[in-house]
C-alpha cells in the first residue's frame, strides 16, 4: 500500500515507470497536459471519477489509487490540528456507524 507519498507523486512515478509521456496519459483522462502536470506536483487536486482511469492506464488496483487519493484529502484537512490521532480514531468509529445506518 502506498503510504508516505502524495496522490500527485504517485500519479507521477507511475507515469514515468510505464514510460507514458504527460499527453498521452492527459488525453485519456481528457484534461490539459498542464492540469495533469498541477496534480503530479500537487498544485490541483484530481477527482474520484479519474481514479478508475488512472487505475486502466496504470494497470493497478483501482483501490490502491483510492486510498491514495482520499488519505490526502483527510491528511490535507486535520494536518495543522493538535489532536490527528482523536480525530481519525473518531472518524473511524463514524464510518463503522454510518456503515451500520446503512444497512438497517
Amino acid at each position: 500500500m502506498i503510504k508516505q507519498v502524495t496522490f500527485g507523486e504517485v500519479i507521477k512515478k507511475l507515469r514515468e515507470d510505464n514510460g507514458l509521456p504527460l499527453r498521452k496519459v492527459a488525453a485519456h483522462l481528457d484534461i490539459d497536459p498542464s492540469t495533469l502536470g498541477k496534480i503530479e506536483r500537487n498544485e490541483r487536486s484530481a477527482n474520484k471519477e479519474m481514479i478508475e482511469k488512472f487505475a486502466e492506464i496504470f494497470s493497478i488496483n483501482s483501490k490502491t489509487l483510492l486510498v491514495s487519493f482520499l488519505s490526502d484529502k483527510v491528511a490535507y484537512e486535520i494536518m495543522e490540528e493538535d489532536c490527528t490521532k482523536d480525530i481519525l480514531k473518531v472518524a473511524e468509529e463514524k464510518v463503522k456507524y454510518y456503515k451500520k445506518l446503512n444497512k438497517a
